[in-house]
């Protein structure tokens, strides 16, 4: 899933407008994302647009007793995670790392796969090495 912030709000400094965001998790109806400032922080989603609706399939989803959703991948589900995360507790922090690393990856192999042409014509990319 990718959002937008929907507009410039000065309560939220650590955010750009116009800047798409890779939601990594969601947590009591709130998306988490990385901020401009690299923290996984919660937003309200009413301050975004969405991007692409796309989540992804390992994702594990729950509702809370009010029906509020709680969605991560495996890694990052478990009770604490974050609060572990924030105390700079070195396993949290490199399974988080571990995992936003390989999240960044699937989403950006996604968006390129949505961008090739579908005429079957398709040339390999080269990559320059500088």
């Amino acid at each position: 899933m990718i959002v937008k912030l929907k507009k410039k709000n000065s309560r939220y400094p650590d955010l750009t407008f116009g800047q798409p965001y890779v939601v990594i998790g969601i947590e009591a109806d709130e998306l988490r994302i990385l901020n401009d400032a690299g923290r996984p922080f919660l937003y309200r989603p009413t301050l975004f647009s969405l991007v692409d609706s796309g989540e992804p399939a390992d994702w594990v989803t729950e509702f809370g007793d009010d029906g509020e959703r709680y969605s991560y991948p495996p890694a990052l589900n478990k009770a604490g995670f974050f609060e572990d995360f924030f105390d700079q507790k070195a396993k949290a922090v490199a399974t988080f790392w571990r995992a936003l690393n390989g999240r960044l990856a699937t989403s950006q192999r996604t968006q390129m796969a949505k961008a090739q042409p579908r005429d079957g014509n398709r040339r390999p990319t080269r990559l320059s090495h500088a």
